[in-house]
């Protein structure tokens, strides 16, 4: 009976190395995509346990008659998929703001809107400090911009370090 269970124990030890994490503590990069998603974002990565991250997103964008931006927070769940290869889930928000500029003599108009964002995708890490990733963020918006389903897809690029 001891056999078995040092046995058994020796299998579940071998099981847990074998399924470890790959993620960085820090990443920093791009996160390019579109869909009310504002574009091209500056993201911000941060590991808190060796399974799951907090991931800052801030998204800015101008145009010659309205600009805005958009700060989105997400908390991730990592799960190994081959290798390198790790898929994430998460869920988080944000909130963003949006003006623009109306021909005379109409008024301009701004807004300060609210969101609940879910997010799902795939990463890559390389034996470089780089990281690439593709993901899908669906976002629901609270305010009478964004007041609908929105559904970003983007590829990231990000330094690990």
């Amino acid at each position: 009976m001891k056999k078995v269970l040092l046995l058994a124990l020796v299998i579940l030890g071998f099981c847990f190395n074998a399924t470890a994490q790959d993620i960085s503590k820090h990443a920093i990069g791009l996160r390019i995509g579109d869909s009310n998603g504002f574009g091209a974002e500056i993201s911000y990565q941060h590991a808190l346990t060796d399974n799951n991250r907090l991931e800052v997103d801030l998204g800015i964008r101008s145009g010659s008659n309205y600009n805005g931006f958009k700060l989105a927070g997400l908390y991730q769940w990592i799960w190994v998929l081959d290798g390198k290869f790790n898929w994430y889930a998460g869920a988080g928000g944000g909130l963003g703001n949006y003006s623009y500029e109306l021909p005379a003599p109409l008024n301009d108009d701004s807004e300060t809107f609210l969101f609940a964002a879910g997010n799902i995708g795939v990463e890559y890490h390389f034996d470089i400090p780089l990281l690439i990733s593709l993901d899908a963020r669906p976002e629901l918006g609270f305010g009478d911009f964004r007041n609908n389903l929105d559904f970003d897809i983007a590829l990231g690029i990000r330094y690990k370090f």
